[in-house]
């Protein structure tokens, strides 16, 4: 059986976001605020997911019923619902 197909999104945003606005992991919040982060999977492709820290690690959804506990190399805050603008 084949494993849970990942979600891999694009690391350039529709508002040309880049790499200069996303902060080192060290300084990411640690309270459960959810955060997008990059992470790199066991293939070695780089992911960007929302992720929120608890449980002295950074966690985040593989599919709608699936937790992955993931190592983080940098964040950014999560884009809201009002940013469409």
């Amino acid at each position: 059986m084949q494993g849970a197909a990942l979600c891999r999104l694009s690391l350039v945003g529709s508002k040309g976001d880049d790499m200069a606005d996303r902060k080192p992991i060290a300084t990411a919040p640690t309270d459960g605020s959810k955060v997008s982060v990059t992470w790199k999977d066991s293939d070695g492709v780089i992911n960007e997911s929302i992720a929120q820290y608890r449980d002295d690690g950074w966690w985040v959804y593989t599919d709608s019923h699936t937790q992955k506990k993931v190592e983080p190399t940098s964040w950014r805050p999560a884009a809201s619902d009002d940013d469409d603008q």
